[in-house]
């Protein structure tokens, strides 16, 4: 195998956050711990995880981060937009979701964190109302100041790269339309304001126009227009997306392979879910939660292919239900009912009550996502980054077959994907040969 040429990490990254609430704030506050020794980054593949190289019995087994050219945590600078908060540290408190105590080391930094205002449409998001709001009715001119934005941004910190990962809330669902169909297109409709540009997308141009890789975290219609997909190949700066996969849609990735593993049939999954954060409410309005039941009802299809086996996974009822419940606060509960069934058709039942903290288990995605979409643009790497599926709920193909959502064949994909660009052979568990 020849290694790929990557360019050096050297200097400062800046990761851009549009949005500064639940999620972006813990990310910070997580990465500072473990930079001042106090929590190390658990969660996080990329700083925690190693990566076999060579066959087992060779014992070359790695850290990734002592493996492939990462951003050194030292060297990460935090920014954004957010419509809401004066700064992370007030983010942060306002969430939740962090104790008091955790915060005391950490409030003097985190005070110094302050987003820029954000560009808002509470037309996407009814149920919050944004404070921290740039004046410009005119969308073209919100993508300008947003360009400017980035670049007085990585000027005043004196970053050499910067990469941007949307922590924004769920916008209102859509569907692609003619202004979505090139970057032409996309560009007139920003213009003339046109009515079906939201936010998110208003980011990931400026994005792509300041050569700043962009990472989807929310389940918005975003890096998968064709105008986004086009304006990252012809900048060559990689996308990826979208909506973090993190409480339950990670249960079913892991769950859902070791049923189809064993060809052990399913009749319904039913999903439900109560949360009190922001998150929580913007997705008490119909209109936002449609985008999200549209991201997590796709996994299962993807994973146990009905198609292919119609006698095991072909009458499946999948149902998704989020409740907005304040008392949860950011600790959501997530409840699945799963109806099976075995030899001679005999029915089964498995239930799951997860009491997770959805920001938890966001933060260190974010971070996984920022340092490998920076280390890809330094490969040479342009696009939809497939092989980052791993962290996302619904994640975007690179080709025509959709992107795998079975979350063991992710895991290969991205370790292979880091192996052969450092010029190792793939590994294939097999033991032939």
């Amino acid at each position: 195998m020849t290694a790929r040429n990557i360019a050096p990490a050297t200097g400062k990254l800046g990761v851009l956050l549009p949005g500064m609430g639940a999620v972006g704030s813990t990310f910070i506050a997580g990465v500072i711990a473990a930079r001042q020794g106090i929590h190390p980054p658990i969660g996080s593949v990329s700083q925690m995880a190693n990566i076999r190289l060579g066959k087992r019995d060779e014992g070359r087994n790695p850290l990734i981060r002592d493996f492939v050219p990462l951003a050194d945590l030292d060297d990460i600078v935090f920014g954004g937009w957010d419509p809401l908060s004066n700064n992370a540290m007030e983010a942060a408190k306002t969430a939740g979701v962090l104790q008091g105590g955790d915060l005391d080391a950490l409030s003097k930094e985190m005070e110094g964190i302050v987003p820029m205002d954000a560009v808002f449409d509470q037309r996407w998001v009814s149920r919050l109302e944004g404070v921290r709001v740039k004046d410009i009715p005119n969308k073209w001119d919100q993508a300008m100041a947003l360009i400017d934005d980035i670049a007085k941004f990585k000027e005043e910190n004196d970053c050499d790269r910067l990469v941007m990962v949307w922590c924004g809330s769920t916008e209102a669902y859509q569907e692609p339309s003619d202004v979505h169909a090139s970057v032409a297109s996309f560009e007139e409709g920003l213009r003339n304001n046109h009515e079906n540009i939201a936010p998110s997308q208003i980011y990931a141009y400026a994005a792509l126009q300041s050569d700043v890789p962009f990472a989807n975290g929310a389940p918005n219609l975003t890096t998968d227009l064709d105008c986004i997909i086009e304006l990252a190949k012809q900048r060559g700066v990689p996308i990826a997306g979208k909506d973090f996969k993190t409480g339950q849609t990670l249960m079913k990735t892991i769950l859902a392979p070791g049923l189809k593993a064993r060809m052990l049939g399913m009749r319904g999954w039913y999903s439900t879910n109560i949360l009190g954060n922001r998150d929580g409410e913007v997705l008490d309005a119909p209109e936002n939660f449609k985008t999200k039941e549209v991201s997590k009802l796709g996994v299962l299809d993807g994973i146990l292919q009905p198609e292919v086996y119609p006698d095991l996974y072909g009458n499946i009822d999948h149902v998704v239900r989020i409740n907005y419940y304040p008392p949860r606060g950011d600790n959501k509960e997530g409840w699945d009912a799963i109806d099976i069934f075995g030899w001679l058709g005999y029915e089964m039942q498995i239930k799951v009550d997860f009491l997770c903290r959805d920001s938890i288990l966001a933060a260190p995605i974010v971070l996984d996502l920022a340092l490998f979409m920076d280390l890809a643009h330094r490969a040479g790497e342009s696009g939809v980054q497939e092989w980052l599926s791993f962290y996302l709920k619904a994640p975007q193909a690179a080709g025509e077959n959709p992107a795998e959502q079975d979350l063991f064949i992710q895991q290969t994909k991205l370790k292979n994907t880091l192996r052969e660009w450092m010029g190792e052979e793939p590994v294939t568990h097999s033991e032939a040969g």
